[in-house]
């Protein structure tokens, strides 16, 4: 096994109320970078990347984390390790303060702050209302309230997704910086476009299977990318257009 693995699968697959939703799955992702996880609809990325930190449990094969089989490891340890961005951004009630405290109710303010700095906030923001933070900023809290417990690495599963062109560059680069801060990050995404500018490697899923070399070949060759892909430019160096 290679000490530069992040996550190993082997063997892999996954049945939910009988349907098959990975098959026999072996994947190296590596202990580096941004592994984009891209797909159609219905391929089992997000599954895969819920296997990662046991959101679901494998039905056959094995997880690894760091060579270590997460089913030996606490499932509350793990995701203190193993940080999970959604979808969509679920704030809850309450100050942005108040939403941090949820992932580590002992933190102190500075490091709430680091946290809020990491993901691209400032200070300001701990004292506003959750409710009134704009679709990039909400997600960008949810981040930050990831990290508030120091994550060895980061999933992220289509964050941007819900977010218009502005606010999604903003979360990429964030992205960016944290892996150049030495967070290894796993990106599910639809959006070839995204990927290509985001991903140091790129694992394609078909069917619940990492593709071979013909089918991803055909599947990255798709021109079908998002509109906003020549926009990007257009963002200041900490991504603040859109929130």
């Amino acid at each position: 096994m290679s000490t530069l693995a992040l996550f190993e699968l082997v063997g892999v697959s996954l049945a939910i109320d009988g349907t098959v939703i990975l098959d026999d799955v072996d994947l190296v992702v590596r202990d580096s970078g941004i592994t984009v996880v891209v797909g159609p609809s219905g391929a089992g990325k997000s599954m895969l990347l819920r296997l990662l930190n046991r959101l679901e449990v494998p039905s056959e094969g094995e997880v690894r984390f760091r060579g270590e089989p997460v089913a030996s490891i606490d499932p509350l340890a793990l995701r203190r390790q193993v940080g999970m961005v959604f979808q969509r951004p679920a704030p809850f009630p309450g100050t942005v303060r108040d939403n941090l405290l949820v992932a580590d109710p002992d933190a102190a303010d500075d490091a709430l702050v680091s946290a809020l700095v990491a993901a691209r906030l400032g200070a300001d923001f701990l004292d506003r209302s959750a409710d009134e933070l704009s679709g990039g900023e909400a997600q960008r809290m949810c981040l930050a309230r990831t990290l508030v417990t120091g994550p060895d690495a980061l999933l992220m599963d289509e964050p941007t997704s819900a977010l218009d062109p502005d606010a999604r560059r903003g979360l990429e680069r964030t992205a960016r910086r944290l892996v150049e801060g030495g967070r290894p990050v796993v990106w599910v995404t639809h959006d070839l476009g995204q990927a290509s500018r985001l991903a140091d490697e790129v694992v394609v899923m078909i069917d619940g299977r990492v593709a071979g070399e013909d089918a991803r070949a055909r599947f990255l060759a798709d021109d079908e990318v998002d509109d906003d892909a020549d926009d990007a430019d257009g963002l200041d160096d900490e991504g603040r257009s859109g929130g």
